[in-house]
């Protein structure tokens, strides 16, 4: 289905204190928010595509979304089995879009030309909710299986589905990432660690962070290869460094029942949602400086899931409560 959607373009161009723990700054941002096309879809995830293009899933609907950002048109794709309740989803070289089905058990594969779906099923009972799927350089697509305590690989050349049982009990694994050398680490959202998982052997090694009440959430790679990682449960940004094994911690300007939320990293550069403030705010914190900025989300965020960079240095956003994506430009 196609739909052009009213697209409502909201400029926040903010230097002065307009919320709690708001902290301002000199960059400059501008946000766009589309609405999507199906009420009450739940946009969860979002995707930035090489064509320009900004996809989500719509979980609540049993869809995935793309929005064309210059024209505000919309297309959607419904999966073939109902209520999979579409969450992460990432995109292969060749285009195809590729999402986890948390409600159904299996990670399907999405071909944008045809619309046809093709569906790996998960091959462990207990794995009934893939999370959040990420392509490495090689092309295997790794991903989280939260209640199911279990990270997963495929291999798209043979549908090879194999996935590892985490070591700590009800670990939750969450947000995943690649570093430079090709390695996937994920939080642990139900205990206070970070792993990180061999991706030929896949043995899992799991790092402690040194507050047993930290709960890491999402994470993002700087070129470093440090992992950032946002504390949902003690409301700040952290930066764990796998060489050396050292924490560093920064309070988030929301305070501690700020809850941040979907993380990125751009240009070395780390944005954040805080979903605990109303409305959310927009984070950002040069690890140079040390210093951060804050804006308020001009629909009020309705939860920032995850988020993710462009490739021309831009930030797309879901805000799941509120059924907007939006497209984030910094100046």
């Amino acid at each position: 289905m196609f739909r052009t959607v009213w697209m409502f373009v909201a400029i926040a161009l903010l230097s002065a204190a307009v919320c709690v723990g708001q902290e301002p700054g000199s960059v400059q941002v501008t946000f766009k928010e589309w609405a999507v096309a199906t009420k009450n879809a739940f946009p969860h995830d979002p995707l930035a595509t090489a064509d320009g293009a900004i996809w989500y899933t719509g979980q609540g609907a049993s869809l995935l979304g793309r929005i064309d950002p210059q024209t505000g048109t919309i297309r959607e794709y419904r999966t073939r089995t109902p209520n999979s309740g579409p969450h992460g989803l990432t995109a292969d070289a060749a285009g195809n879009i590729w999402f986890t089905a948390n409600s159904a058990g299996y990670i399907g594969e999405l071909d944008p030309k045809t619309g046809a779906i093709t569906e790996f099923k998960l091959p462990y009972p207990n794995a009934r909710d893939p999370h959040t799927p990420i392509f490495d350089h090689k092309g295997v697509l790794w991903f989280t299986v939260q209640a199911g305590n279990r990270i997963g690989r495929i291999v798209p050349r043979t549908g090879e589905v194999k996935l590892v049982a985490v070591p700590t009990a009800y670990a939750l694994p969450y947000g995943i990432a690649v570093n430079s050398k090709g390695v996937p680490f994920f939080a642990e959202f139900g205990s206070n660690r970070i792993g990180s998982i061999d991706p030929d052997t896949m043995s899992i090694h799991e790092f402690v962070l040194p507050d047993a009440a930290s709960r890491p959430r999402r994470i993002g790679i700087s070129s470093d290869d440090a992992i950032w990682f946002s504390d949902y449960s003690r409301g700040s940004l952290g930066r764990f460094d796998p060489k050396t094994g050292t924490t560093r911690e920064w309070p988030s300007p929301g305070g501690p029942g700020s809850q941040p939320y979907g993380i990125t990293v751009l240009d070395d550069i780390v944005w954040y949602s805080e979903s605990g403030v109303r409305p959310n705010t927009l984070v950002r914190f040069d690890p140079r400086s040390q210093k951060f900025q804050t804006w308020p989300i001009p629909s009020g965020g309705g939860v920032v899931r995850n988020m993710m960079p462009t490739a021309d240095g831009k930030l797309v956003l879901a805000e799941s409560g509120v059924g907007k994506v939006a497209l984030v430009e910094a100046r």
